[in-house]
């Protein structure tokens, strides 16, 4: 199984959050969000030119920046 960051997954991948290298803020921000690690989650789709990526955690869409995005691990399943 391949980790990638959520950026680069493709739409329709889903996979495990493995780890969010960011600091305290990122990380309580994401959480908030439904992004915490060992949760499932979806890519959606990601705009081209680093626009938003959309993913779904459970029964939530969510929207995050490319930044964000890639600061997020995955092991693609």
């Amino acid at each position: 199984m391949a980790t990638v960051n959520l950026a680069v997954m493709r739409a329709g991948e889903s996979g495990k959050i493995l780890n969010i290298a960011g600091g305290f803020g990122l990380r309580r921000r994401l959480e908030a969000l439904g992004v915490r690690l060992g949760v499932r989650i979806t890519k959606i789709s990601g705009a081209a030119f680093r626009g938003p990526v959309v993913v779904r955690v459970g029964n939530t869409t969510v929207a995050l920046g490319h930044h964000m995005a890639r600061k997020v691990r995955v092991e693609v399943q």
